[in-house]
């Protein structure tokens, strides 16, 4: 990550652009050497082993270019408005894997964990006529419930995680086709509450412009929040250069955004709780303290239970939060189907979800040896994996094809990941 050193006289260190300018030299500067020095942070970064988001998005960009050019439809309004819908479901259970990541471990179970949610809903509202907000509680609650079940097993029994969400994974699933009878689908009312949380669009202009200009302003505060707690801390920080710089590139995609989505319906009711969802999760590893201990106990356990953590409660707390978000997520693809059926390939509980979950969160730069990583991470991961299924789905792509490129999708972000710690190990980095 690119950053200015504050106070004078001061070298940066592998990831700066030379020697640290004084804060009135900083202001001094044009915008022309704010952005060649955040060119020089970002190049010496990817010297050095780190994988940013800059990288992502040049191959975001480059798949898009792909698919448009076989396909004029790959860019059209409708097409990317249906995409930041399809996003949603699995964005959000690989919102969970990346709290379980961050410590250290895995959770193989959240595809099962979101077919099982949706099945509960299913049975609850369609078989047995319960209402459809206290059906979606429950189905949420189960989530939590097994998320619970996961953590129990691994922190204060000692089995690995890998196994507990293994068993899982069989265990959840047999259950999800017990709930469902010998037909394996129940449909669900294509009027209702779960449903309309993927149909159901702001035709009003005004939402999207609203969202974008929120999210901008947003940032714009945050960093310069942030950069006043570091400069007072003798930390390094960002420039005001480059936080405005920064803005700009935001404000431009969240608009362009903003416009390509009102061109064919408005601001997706599904978009906009991922979006919350994303903010609230960040917000909550970044800002309080018990996101600290989470990154503290990524960084190692012994460390960490030294520093007086709760290493158990933590690794229990991951786990519901998991669990949960794949149940949320499993109603998202409920929604989508207008069904619940682990039977297909994207349905919630298809082994599809979960490894389109976790190649998002690695995808998006979380990584799999735990300590880095952040919700937002995520939105770039997703829409890099849905975006080839959208494009190869406009072109006819077989699921057998589909399935082979986005499991070497998955292999290569992961090797990306081991070779960039390998050389950060080198140059005697964390």
């Amino acid at each position: 990550m690119a950053v200015s050193r504050g106070g004078p006289h001061r070298d940066g260190g592998p990831g700066s652009a030379g020697p640290v300018t004084t804060d009135g030299e900083r202001r001094t500067r044009g915008w022309q050497d704010n952005l060649r020095e955040y060119a020089l942070d970002v190049r010496a970064g990817v010297r050095d082993g780190e994988r940013g988001p800059l990288l992502v998005i040049a191959g975001l960009i480059v798949i898009w270019i792909v698919f448009q050019g076989l396909d004029d439809n790959f860019l059209s309004p409708r097409n990317l408005s249906n995409l930041s819908v399809d996003i949603v479901g699995t964005g959000l259970v690989a919102v969970g894997i990346v709290f379980v990541l961050l410590i250290r471990e895995i959770d193989l179970s959240v595809g099962s964990v979101s077919g099982l949610a949706g099945a509960a809903f299913a049975v609850l509202n369609v078989n047995h006529g319960v209402p459809e907000w206290l059906a979606v509680v429950v189905a949420v609650a189960v989530g939590t419930a097994v998320g619970a079940f996961h953590g129990v097993f691994h922190a204060w029994l000692g089995v690995p995680a890998f196994v507990v969400t293994l068993a899982g994974l069989l265990i959840w699933n047999g259950l999800t086709l017990y709930l469902l009878g010998a037909s394996g689908t129940i449909n669900i009312d294509e009027e209702g509450l779960v449903a309309s949380l993927t149909s159901h669009h702001f035709g009003d202009d005004l939402a999207a412009y609203a969202v974008a200009a929120l999210g901008t302003a947003g940032y714009v505060l945050a960093a310069r929040r942030r950069r006043s707690r570091h400069r007072a801390a003798g930390m390094p920080y960002r420039s005001d250069g480059e936080i405005w710089l920064r803005t700009g590139l935001l404000a431009a995609v969240a608009f362009a955004a903003a416009v390509t989505l009102n061109r064919f319906q408005g601001l997706p009711l599904a978009l906009l709780i991922f979006l919350v969802v994303l903010v609230v999760s960040d917000y909550v590893l970044r800002r309080t303290r018990y996101g600290r201990r989470v990154y503290a106990l990524g960084g190692g356990v012994e460390a960490a239970r030294r520093a007086g953590i709760g290493v158990e409660r933590v690794r229990v707390a991951m786990f519901m939060v998991s669990g949960t978000l794949a149940a949320v997520g499993g109603l998202f693809v409920a929604s989508g189907l207008t069904s619940a059926s682990p039977t297909t390939a994207r349905a919630a509980g298809s082994g599809m979800l979960l490894i389109n979950a976790i190649a998002a969160a690695v995808i998006g730069g979380t990584s799999l040896f735990g300590g880095r990583g952040s919700p937002w991470s995520v939105l770039l991961g997703v829409v890099v994996i849905q975006s080839i299924a959208s494009g190869m789905g406009l072109l006819g792509v077989q699921d057998a094809v589909q399935f082979m490129i986005t499991g070497g999708v998955l292999l290569a972000a992961v090797a990306a990941d081991a070779l960039s710690r390998r050389a950060q190990a080198r140059r005697g980095r964390p």
